[in-house]
């Protein structure tokens, strides 16, 4: 029998759960955000927020952070929840690093890949031949890969002229590129400052400035892992090994190996963030130098509702929020504190109409307290700027999670032949 007779999950009714928004309403969502973020800038000044070298930091930043989350979508697409992400982050810097130096940029990435793809098959022996909880064996992966990564240094960084036990030596840079003419007239117009239109400019004109042609790739992993999943028997095969793995095999689907081979990719991808820190972020490796991306990469794959363009979204507003510190610091996370109560407004008049009188009611004091914290403080302490991509993270999951829907058995243990 066929495996494309194998039964697609239902889709979710509205108000159950399900938050599919059509192409113009998400359009007017977006807009809407967008003319906030102008009135915000308006008020506060923080020209940076929306400033094209922010967005051009804020797409570099949100990489590392989309390609972990697409490395968690694979996996538990296919069953097997990938908490082990950060280490095999670890293991894509210390190994493209590595191979970077000695090699050339183009060659790490290749070995910042194949060191992800180690961890991630240690996880997948573990979860789905051993059938060893997936947490556990994401937190050892984790553990094992740090206290790897940081004995090689010790063996290969620390014996070169340039390098250190907790430092690599400088890599070669892969290059940037704009697109001629476009790029320089956008940063033009945005340095006018002009209500929204200077906004945009800034926002289109940061996507292609100062462009990484790893960035490119990495974007364009997104749409691809659309196509593959949701568009080809593969993906479909893959799908039902996280969603029915007994109903897949009765069909005859090798659920085993379809595991592996998610779990593989996932790591892959992760290993791929973990290069991209190394080589094309910083031109070196440091150690931490994930500092917990792979954790943010899962909470922007579960934000994302386990799909791709949702994940790029969480994604790109955990990138934007880390570039916040990097760039104007203080300032800009205290402009922050204005949008985020603006945005709650929006919520709390979103759930009146819904009839959710409660939430709204929370959202409201919490709004207040946002905008109240704004009027009486000039800056934010220097921890907070710090803390403020993890903040938002734990924020956005926190008002989402009533939304999601995972894959049916994300987790569960499964044994061949367990259905018969």
């Amino acid at each position: 029998m066929s495996t494309a007779t194998i039964a697609k999950p239902k889709a979710q009714q509205p108000g159950k759960g399900g938050r599919r928004f059509s192409l113009p309403v998400l359009l007017l969502i977006i807009a809407g955000a967008l003319i906030l973020t102008s009135v915000v800038r308006l008020i506060t000044g923080a020209d940076g927020i929306t400033s094209t070298g922010q967005m051009s930091t804020a797409l570099r930043a949100a990489v590392p952070i989309g390609l972990a989350g697409l490395g968690g979508l694979w996996a538990e697409r296919a069953g097997v929840v990938n908490i082990g992400l950060e280490g095999m982050m670890i293991l894509g810097t210390w190994f493209g690093a590595w191979a970077g130096y000695q090699w050339g940029p183009w060659t790490g990435v290749v070995f910042g890949i194949v060191g992800g793809c180690l961890g991630a098959l240690l996880h997948a022996i573990a979860t789905v031949t051993f059938n060893v909880n997936h947490i556990v064996s994401g937190v050892a992966i984790n553990i094992l890969a740090l206290g790897t990564t940081r004995y090689l240094s010790k063996f290969t960084f620390a014996n070169t002229e340039q390098g250190s036990a907790k430092q690599s030596p400088p890599i070669d840079s892969l290059g940037t590129f704009d697109i001629p003419g476009l790029s320089s007239w956008l940063d033009t117009l945005n340095e006018k400052h002009w209500f929204l239109i200077s906004d945009i400019a800034g926002l289109i004109g940061g996507l292609i400035t100062d462009l990484s042609p790893l960035t490119v790739i990495a974007v364009a992993l997104v749409p691809a892992t659309w196509w593959i999943l949701w568009r080809t028997a593969f993906g479909l095969r893959l799908r039902s090994c996280g969603e029915n793995p007994v109903a897949a095999e009765s069909l005859g689907v090798n659920v085993y190996k379809y595991k592996y081979i998610a779990v593989i990719i996932s790591g892959g991808f992760a290993g791929l963030g973990g290069a991209f820190l190394s080589i094309v972020a910083s031109n070196v490796y440091l150690d931490g130098q994930t500092g917990g991306r792979g954790y943010i990469g899962l909470a922007s794959m579960i934000f994302g509702n386990w799909m791709p363009g949702g994940l790029a979204l969480g994604a790109g507003l955990f990138g934007y929020t880390d570039s916040l510190n990097l760039r104007g610091g203080a300032t800009n996370v205290h402009a922050l504190i204005l949008l985020l109560g603006f945005l709650l407004v929006a919520g709390c008049a979103y759930l009146v109409w819904k009839k959710r009188y409660v939430p709204a009611g929370i959202t409201a004091a919490v709004a207040a307290v946002m905008f109240v914290w704004y009027a009486t403080t000039d800056q934010v302490p220097t921890q907070l700027v710090g803390a403020s991509p993890y903040i938002v993270t734990l924020l956005v999951l926190s008002l989402s999670a009533q939304h999601l829907r995972m894959p049916k058995a994300d987790g569960l243990p499964y044994r061949k032949g367990q259905g018969k």
